[in-house]
């Protein structure tokens, strides 16, 4: 998969509670080698701002909602998370960032690839090169 992609994941409704659940390789298209998550945000705060060079992700909206805005170097998209039974597939190589976060909002993330700083791209202008040059 080399673009951003909205992923249905399964879900089971039952009066006691519903259910949902991804598995690697399978709904969520990589080997999972980190989790994180993303919470307490301020009002008016933006996380992310980068890109990875290799690093695939793979982020749903546990609880309430927020935007993710993913750059390829030509084109934004943005993608409303708001239901934990989708999923927002990130390939390596685009800039993205989330901001809008609702109150309470809960972001889950499942990277391809143990941390590794050497792998972000934290400047734009950077990210732009890189993609002119067909480095990423």
């Amino acid at each position: 998969m080399n673009k951003p992609e909205i992923i249905k994941l399964p879900r089971f409704l039952d009066a006691r509670g519903n259910l949902s659940f991804a598995e690697q390789n399978n709904h969520i298209p990589f080997e999972i080698r980190r989790t994180y998550w993303i919470y307490d945000v301020p009002g008016g705060e933006a996380r992310g701002g980068h890109a990875f060079k290799q690093n695939e992700e793979f982020i749903i909206a546990l609880s309430g909602s927020f935007d993710v805005i993913v750059d390829d170097g030509h084109n934004k998209e943005t993608y409303t998370l708001n239901r934990s039974y989708y999923g927002l597939y990130v390939p390596a190589g685009m800039w993205r960032e989330i901001n809008n976060f609702s109150t309470n909002s809960l972001a889950l993330e499942f990277g391809s690839m143990h941390y590794d700083e050497a792998d972000y791209i934290r400047e734009y202008d950077v990210f732009l090169k890189l993609k002119k040059d067909g480095k990423i």
